[in-house]
């Protein structure tokens, strides 16, 4: 677990906890559970992930992947007992009841079958076959956006935002998790596994349809600036008067567009 764990990446969804938080003015003791549950479930998601039933890789974060530097029973119990772990740890924080039990649920339902699992079942039955921009963008939204959307939601529900605010929150995490995969997309096309830390060009060996594929690079690349320009567009609605609280999302936003790994 701790291999699985600690082994680097970038943390993107804690970040996205903290920096949700930060604009709901939680306190860090509130957000800490939260950031690493998130973070759990989304460690767990990547061992299943590479493993052979899956996407089959043996590289992840620059490292041999967990099925490959143990075996794929040890792979398979690690990322079952995070998955566990990640509700053990909401359950035990200090939350008002009606907190934690949202807390929870809202986890739940990103990494759940209207989340990442059923995202990632459209994903294996979408290898070898055409999907359109929108069948796409409907996968996407469950695979790699729900947990995005919940690290910002879950992060703001630790502390105090009004209806007006949530929606706004809630534009800017839907256009976030989209683009996040939109770039992820890009660099498995153009990057290489050493930039990468985990196998380039997967996706066309594999037959899988992604933004590439779909649109092209270029459009996948103004897809991305737009969807980037939606999320500033989503907190800039809030006024001038919430822009230092709403400060680090948009930094995250530039980050999610921006990176190369």
């Amino acid at each position: 677990m701790r291999y699985a764990v600690l082994n680097g990446g970038k943390r993107v969804r804690p970040l996205l906890v903290y920096a949700a938080g930060e604009f709901a003015a939680a306190s860090d003791s509130a957000l800490d559970p939260i950031a690493a549950a998130v973070e759990y479930v989304h460690a767990y998601s990547l061992v299943h992930d590479d493993m052979p039933c899956m996407d089959d890789d043996v590289l992840r974060r620059g490292k041999p992947t967990v099925h490959v530097a143990f075996d794929e029973a040890t792979a398979m119990l690690t990322g079952d007992a995070l998955q566990a772990e990640a509700f053990r740890v909401l359950a035990d924080a200090s939350f008002e009841p009606q907190v934690g039990i949202a807390l929870i649920r809202q986890l739940a339902h990103a990494a759940g079958t209207r989340g990442m699992c059923g995202g990632q079942a459209i994903d294996l039955a979408a290898v070898g076959r055409k999907m359109s921009a929108e069948e796409l963008e409907t996968m996407h939204r469950m695979k790699t956006g729900a947990l995005l959307r919940a690290a910002v939601m879950m992060g703001a529900a630790a502390g105090r935002v009004r209806a007006p605010e949530q929606a706004a929150l809630m534009q800017y995490a839907e256009a976030i998790g989209l683009a996040f995969q939109v770039v992820d997309d890009l660099l498995d096309a153009e990057s290489t596994s050493a930039e990468l830390g985990k196998t380039a060009g997967k996706d066309q060996k594999q037959s899988k349809p992604t933004y590439v594929s779909v649109l092209g690079a270029e459009a996948a690349r103004r897809w991305a600036e737009r969807l980037r320009c939606d999320a500033h567009e989503a907190l800039a609605s809030l006024g001038a008067d919430a822009r230092p609280r709403s400060a680090r999302l948009a930094q995250l936003a530039d980050l999610i567009v921006q990176r190369r790994s």
